[in-house]
């Protein structure tokens, strides 16, 4: 069964190789990745071009024009020929067993659509620094919340669901949230969330003011779109609050600490575990 990995690129240079090749080593091997260049100035085009010439299941499109996040994400799911297409950043790292797992799970449940994993948290050097899951399965998605446990860049949905469900590019830091509670409200969201840790996921050493303040503006106008209004009064304070706490974050020049509150700690063994895993596949030649 084919799988479609899509990833849409700008100024990835530094991690890019490392995030393809681990693709390249998964234990599931019939899968396409698309890489879509989204008007990088770096040499990240270069990179995707050189994989491409190295491998005939890797494409490479490029625009030279710089569209956003969703937009790259609609056109990733026009231009993919896989039954089930695979959410990926360009800095990220897979699991070795990451689109066997899932692909796995989706084949045995299929009353789901999509399936999302746990993460590893990591910073720039490749160190892995903790991790956030959901204790068992979770699939309560009957109403819009103000948060859900999914990470969007480890998604793994079945073609035909995203056919129905484009990304909004009116929410440049928010499309995820947004297409999630569109398709809550409009009773098509059968999503699972796995607890199991999936997806080396880079943020500390690239958390943002701007970014977070943006994504936090842009969730609470897509909750009040979606959602009743009785509730609203206590999230714009909630929202609130976060930008606040961001705002002293940065200023006390800790913002990447925000990082580190929001993640579980490993044990001394599941570290060196999670660890070795990661520099395995970092060193690893194709």
């Amino acid at each position: 069964m084919l799988l479609s990995v899509g990833i849409s690129l700008f100024n990835a240079q530094l991690y890019l190789s490392n995030t393809i090749v681990s693709i390249l080593n998964q234990s599931y091997q019939n899968w396409e990745l698309i890489l879509i260049d989204d008007g990088s100035t770096d040499g990240s085009l270069s990179i995707a071009n050189y994989y491409a010439s190295q491998d005939e299941r890797i494409r490479v499109i490029s625009d030279g024009v710089n569209r956003k996040l969703p937009y790259r994400l609609n056109q990733l799911i026009k231009e993919s020929d896989g039954d089930f297409i695979v959410r990926m950043d360009a800095d990220d790292i897979m699991h070795p067993e990451r689109l066997e797992r899932q692909l796995d799970f989706l084949k045995k449940n299929t009353q789901f659509d999509l399936v999302s994993t746990g993460l590893i948290s990591i910073n720039n050097n490749n160190q892995v620094k903790g991790y956030r899951k959901v204790d068992k399965l979770y699939s309560d998605f009957g109403m819009p919340k103000l948060s859900y446990p999914i990470v969007h860049p480890s998604v793994m949905a079945r073609k035909s669901w995203y056919e129905r469900n484009c990304y909004s590019e009116k929410f440049p830091r928010a499309e995820d949230f947004e297409l999630w509670t569109r398709s809550i409200v409009n009773n098509d969201f059968k999503m699972a969330v796995m607890p199991e840790l999936l997806l080396y996921y880079r943020e500390e050493g690239n958390l943002s003011l701007d970014k977070l303040v943006n994504s936090y503006k842009d969730t609470l106008k897509i909750y009040s779109q979606y959602y009743s209004k009785n509730n609203l009064d206590a999230e714009i304070l909630r929202l609130n609050f976060k930008i606040l706490v961001s705002k002293l974050f940065y200023y006390t020049g800790n913002l990447q600490k925000l990082a580190r509150r929001r993640n579980e700690k490993f044990n001394h063994i599941d570290l060196e575990h999670y660890q070795q895993i990661l520099t395995q596949v970092v060193t690893k030649k194709i």
